[in-house]
C-alpha cells in the first residue's frame, strides 16, 4: 500500500470578521479526523458565549509581550488594538505528529505564516456579498453602529490581500463552505512532494 509522507498540513483560513469562518471550522473540526484547531492568543476580552481555551486564549498585554520576547508566537499582530498570536510549538508538535493544523488568522498574520512556512494552504472565505457580511454583524447584536461600519470598511482592506491566497471559498452555506475546503485539502494531501518514500522506492528520484 502506498504510504504518503505523514507530517501534517498547515491550512489557514482567512476572511473578514462576521463572515462566519468558526461555524465553518467547527462544520470542519466534525466532518474531518486527524484535524487539530489551534486556539490562538488573544488580548481581547471574551465576547457572551466565549470560553477561555476554546475559542482563545485570553491573556494580558503583559503576558502577551512577554511571549513575544521569548520567541513563543509563529505569527502574530495588532488588529482592532489588540494583540492576536499563534502558538509555534503547540503546530510544531501536531504537524510532526502527521496532524493537520488548523489557524483561524487575520490577513497580516497569514503573510507571516506564508513567509515563515511556504507550505502551509492558505484559503479566504468571503460572504457572498457586503449586504449580507453587513446583516451578519448586525445580527451579533456585539457592536455599536460605529464599529460595525469599521469592520465593514476593514473588510474591503481585506479583500484586497484575496490574491496572496491559495483558495477563495463563498460562505453562502456553511455546509458547502465546509464541503469545498474538504475537496481542497483531500487535493492538497494528493500531492506527489507527500509520497517521496514510494517514488525511492522504483528508483525514480
Amino acid at each position: 500500500m502506498i504510504q504518503k509522507k505523514r507530517r501534517g498540513q498547515l491550512i489557514v483560513l482567512s476572511g473578514p470578521s462576521g463572515v462566519g469562518k468558526s461555524t465553518v471550522i467547527a462544520e470542519l473540526l466534525h466532518e474531518r479526523e486527524n484535524t487539530f484547531f489551534s486556539v490562538s492568543y488573544t488580548t481581547r476580552k471574551p465576547r457572551v458565549g466565549e470560553a477561555d481555551g476554546i475559542n482563545y486564549n485570553f491573556v494580558s498585554e503583559e503576558t502577551f509581550e512577554g511571549m513575544i520576547a521569548r520567541g513563543e508566537f509563529l505569527e502574530y499582530a495588532r488588529y482592532v488594538d489588540h494583540y492576536y498570536g499563534t502558538s509555534l510549538k503547540v503546530i510544531n508538535e501536531k504537524l510532526e505528529e502527521g496532524v493537520d493544523v488548523l489557524l483561524d488568522i487575520e490577513v497580516q498574520g497569514a503573510a507571516k505564516v506564508r513567509e515563515k512556512c511556504p507550505e502551509a494552504v492558505l484559503i479566504f472565505i468571503m460572504p457572498p456579498s457586503f449586504e449580507e457580511l453587513s446583516r451578519r454583524l448586525h445580527g451579533r447584536n456585539t457592536d455599536a453602529e460605529a464599529a460595525i461600519e469599521g469592520r465593514l470598511e476593514k473588510a474591503r482592506v481585506e479583500c484586497r490581500e484575496i490574491s496572496n491566497y491559495d483558495y477563495l471559498v463563498v460562505n453562502d452555506k456553511v455546509s458547502a463552505a465546509a464541503a469545498e475546503i474538504t475537496a481542497i485539502l483531500t487535493a492538497e494531501s494528493c500531492r506527489t512532494k507527500y509520497y517521496l518514500d514510494f517514488w525511492k522506492e522504483f528508483d525514480v528520484l
